[in-house]
């Protein structure tokens, strides 16, 4: 499941360029200082040739949704952070994170090296500990050995990544994250929508990402399901919604009514304070494969 992860990691620094391409706007929906050198020139020919396959509005559900995770970070109040697959994300340097918060930053040890380079004459805004390992190791246990505190609410973002794996991958990693979870915890995540890997509209820009080694797997059009089956509760947002309050989409709202408009979602889940994880040692210890 992991062969193309190298492709994988690659989008990172696209990302990173469509965050520094929007944050020169005169109306930008947020402000990324550190996007620019994290992408580098491989991430700007990958963003100018993903907007000559795709056009401009391919970028548009990155953008957003860099906005709406970071307002929910923040609003979740939670001082331990856990962002999975980090790539060249920047917001243990740009976001204003309450005092005492600590960030862990998951990536492959790779993408590690090379962030810390590029940012080594940068300051983080909180504590920040980034952990070298792949997804498909034994992470929970290298987040918990870099001072992760199972017993303490925890906010997890997984942003960007569940379309790259297969169903029993996408599984797995929510049974990891439930088992490390205190009462009071939060998990945020983003999926893409059945319906919009199947839309013709996104043929192209899905043709380029399976060309260049980083096929989109996964989708779902009930995301909330992820987290409800192991007790979190579950909030669902449209990316139509947001995006037309920001003006970044022309699409109509997509209507709850069953129709196959593309489609794509972000959640946010909750553990209630009084719920208390059962014993799932054996997620932890599970290979992700």
């Amino acid at each position: 499941m992991y062969r193309t992860r190298d492709a994988v990691a690659n989008t990172g620094i696209l990302v990173a360029a469509i965050r520094a391409q929007e944050s020169a706007r005169a109306d930008a929906l947020f402000s990324d200082p550190f996007a620019a050198k994290l992408a580098g020139e491989a991430g700007r020919a990958m963003l100018a040739g993903a907007v000559a396959a795709a056009g401009d509005q391919s970028t548009w559900q990155i953008v957003v949704r860099t906005r709406f995770w970071d307002e929910a970070l923040l609003r979740s109040g939670i001082r331990q952070v856990v962002i999975l697959a980090a790539g060249m994300d920047a917001r243990a340097y740009r976001l204003s994170w309450p005092e005492r918060t600590t960030v862990f930053e998951v990536d492959q040890p790779a993408v590690m090296a090379a962030k810390a380079d590029l940012l080594a004459e940068d300051q983080p805004r909180c504590r920040r500990l980034p952990i070298g390992i792949d997804l498909a190791d034994d992470w929970p246990n290298a987040l918990q050995a870099a001072g992760f505190d199972a017993t303490a609410p925890s906010v997890w973002l997984i942003e960007g990544l569940l379309q790259y794996l297969d169903d029993d991958a996408v599984h797995l990693l929510f049974d990891r994250v439930d088992a490390l979870s205190a009462p009071g915890s939060a998990l945020l995540y983003d999926v893409v929508g059945k319906t919009l890997l199947e839309a013709p509209s996104m043929a192209p820009l899905l043709q380029s990402m399976a060309r260049q080694g980083s096929p989109w797997l996964f989708g779902s059009d009930t995301p909330g399901e992820l987290a409800e089956r192991l007790g979190w509760s579950a909030v669902v947002t449209d990316v139509s919604e947001p995006a037309i309050r920001w003006d970044r989409w022309q699409a109509p709202a997509a209507e709850s009514d069953g129709s196959d408009a593309p489609r794509g979602y972000f959640v946010e889940a909750a553990l209630a304070p009084a719920r208390r994880p059962a014993n799932t040692q054996s997620a932890i210890d599970s290979p992700l494969t």
